[in-house]
């Protein structure tokens, strides 16, 4: 038996997936005029399932995020039956194809400044790629993700960039108060061979 923490994200998955196959099952016992554990596997088909979809939004009011939690749990379900019954592979590939239903992406418009230095915080400027994360996340906000494109691929494009004079690196300065960035191409430059990629 899995040992999970009570506020852990596995055990929050694994509740929401308990209480949508529970819900699949109820359902189907009531379309089928059946008892739950009288239920076979193979009632449990593509239709039956799209009509329990159908039920979340038009009869419980769920919205299609929930219909597409729902769905992806049970696809997990029938992806444990098909490794278990073979013989029911054909079945669990229909329903396990059933599409999830496109939602609209709610948009963050902006962070607050705890936010920002939450998320700032979260980078570990001791990894091997911290210092770049970083000064990456300090260029977008300083500037509005509008200043000029970075698009660095290699440390030999990124010494270019750091050979250009004096107008890069008071952009960078203006840009990064303490220029975090430039610190970043010091490391890289001297530290490893001028083909690795960077940012990709």
């Amino acid at each position: 038996m899995w040992k999970l923490n009570i506020l852990s994200p596995e055990l929050n998955t694994l509740l929401a997936y308990r209480d949508a196959i529970k819900l699949l099952l109820c359902y189907a016992a009531d379309t089928l005029h059946k008892n739950v554990d009288k239920l076979n596997v193979e009632e449990i088909d593509e239709l039956l399932v799209l009509a329990f979809l159908d039920h979340l939004e038009d009869d419980r009011g769920c919205s299609p995020r929930t219909r597409n939690a729902r769905l992806a749990a049970i696809r997990v379900f029938f992806a444990f039956i098909a490794r278990e019954e073979p013989i029911l592979l054909l079945q669990c590939q229909r329903i396990r194809t059933i599409p999830l239903k496109r939602t609209q992406l709610k948009t963050v418009d902006y962070l607050e400044e705890p936010e920002m230095q939450a998320l700032l915080d979260m980078v570990d400027i001791n990894s091997r790629t911290g210092v770049r994360d970083k000064a990456l996340l300090l260029l977008l906000y300083n500037t509005g993700g509008s200043s000029p494109k970075f698009a660095v691929n290699s440390l030999r494009s990124l010494t270019f960039l750091a050979c250009q004079g004096n107008r890069i690196a008071t952009l960078l300065s203006r840009c990064l108060g303490f220029c975090p960035l430039l610190k970043f191409i010091h490391i890289e430059v001297f530290s490893f061979l001028p083909d690795i990629v960077l940012f990709g």
